[in-house]
């Protein structure tokens, strides 16, 4: 039978069903559905995680595990923990920009970032030449230039993995993508001007989360019946695919780091050709994965943590944590709290599916919702609709032995795909 117990000293309660290791919940005043705590528990019941599973106040069902988590282990990597979208993280930056050297009329902006930045679940890659490197008269786009940094190491892949060839990695490079992803300007609490946006690695990435999604699963076969959940096979480390897919997470996380930068450049030429005034960006930056795998030290051992929606919250360390549409979002610096795995949550968290957004919710309830932001106000982003989110402020005090905020942001122009 599931147990909660209040901790009387910690700033988390603990979920305990009885079986593998503790379920640690910086979830005080924010629902959690009974779907994401069975998905919690079956995630803690493989023997390989390390001391317990840490969940963000932003948690929510997701494929296999749940989104809001963080899945340290030891011996053995979950690829569908980690997800498909790999890399997928913020990157914000402050401008010298004030919010009365913005156009009375925002809707030229969107236009000009909209323009710059392709979006959407098929975009035109307007900025891409189909070239890896310019010429005098033709010199390199920002998409060129990353790409050189990348191309090596993905010729490495390809050898081992060929079907990676033929996915859209150059392509997509410098590319926003639909769903969540999003572009934002957005103003802080004493008026200047930031810059932010939410992407990954794309449908590279995608192809390489998949791929050994598949390969784990079909090295599990045999033990299928012993796990919870299909989409908890693992790759034990030692073999072949496990060394494989962390050379390749790890390479589709510097190319998600990548996208981001150039969007960023991209989207900063976008406001300079309608902003005369000249500005400068990059005052304060971060850029941050919130889906993703990487090797760190925690109570003296050195273990994979896998952030599954959720931010690396080290003493010190700058984050990004946004609301949804109309909302307000938040730079945040991390206490380092060791318990969290050093981790915040990545948002908001989703409180109902898509499908069932768009079913509860009208044109109407979206246009009220974001009131005061220029952005897309038709029927195909009622499912990001502020409704469909978790109330950011909750979340933001579920997780105030985290984090602190460092600056509030309100957003004023937003892009979708």
């Amino acid at each position: 039978m599931e147990k909660l117990d209040n901790m009387a000293q910690a700033s988390y309660d603990t979920l305990d069903n009885g079986q593998g290791k503790p379920v640690k919940m910086w979830t005080r005043g924010v629902p959690v559905e009974v779907e994401a705590k069975n998905q919690l528990g079956n995630t803690a019941r493989m023997p390989f995680i390390y001391k317990h599973i840490a969940v963000m106040p932003d948690v929510h069902v997701g494929k296999g595990s749940t989104i809001g988590s963080v899945i340290p282990t030891l011996g053995a990597i979950i690829p569908a923990a980690v997800g498909v979208d790999i890399g997928c993280g913020m990157m914000a930056a402050k401008t010298t920009l004030c919010a009365a050297d913005l156009p009375d009329n925002l809707g030229p902006l969107r236009s000009a970032i909209e323009r710059a930045v392709p979006h959407g679940s098929s975009p035109r890659t307007r900025s891409h030449r189909g070239r890896d490197q310019g010429s005098w008269e033709n010199p390199p786009t920002p998409v060129d230039t990353a790409w050189q940094t990348l191309k090596d190491e993905f010729e490495v892949l390809c050898q081992k993995t060929p079907k990676l060839e033929k996915t859209n990695h150059y392509k997509h490079l410098g590319t926003l993508g639909s769903g969540n992803h999003f572009i934002e300007i957005c103003l802080d609490e004493e008026g200047a001007v930031w810059f932010m946006l939410h992407s990954g690695s794309r449908g590279v990435g995608n192809a390489i989360g998949t791929h050994f999604i598949e390969l784990a699963q079909q090295d599990m076969r045999k033990h299928m019946l012993n796990l919870p959940d299909r989409d908890l096979a693992y790759l034990k480390e030692g073999s072949t695919h496990y060394d494989d897919y962390l050379q390749a997470v790890g390479w589709a996380q510097k190319f998600a780091r990548m996208n981001r930068e150039v969007m960023m450049q991209n989207l900063i030429a976008a406001v300079r050709s309608v902003i005369a005034k000249p500005f400068q960006t990059h005052v304060e930056a971060v850029n941050c994965h919130h889906n993703y795998v990487q090797k760190e030290q925690h109570f003296g051992q050195e273990v994979l943590v896998t952030r599954k929606g959720a931010v690396s919250a080290r003493a010190g360390e700058l984050g990004i944590i946004p609301g949804s549409m109309g909302a307000r979002s938040f730079i945040v610096r991390g206490k380092g709290e060791a318990e969290s795995f050093h981790s915040c949550s990545h948002g908001a968290g989703r409180t109902m599916s898509r499908t069932e957004a768009r079913k509860r919710f009208s044109v109407e309830d979206h246009i009220r919702a974001t009131e005061g932001v220029e952005c897309r106000k038709d029927e195909a982003v009622i499912d990001e609709i502020p409704m469909a989110y978790k109330d950011i402020d909750a979340v933001m005090a579920a997780q105030q032995d985290l984090v602190e905020v460092v600056h509030t942001l309100r957003q004023i122009v937003c892009v979708k795909g």
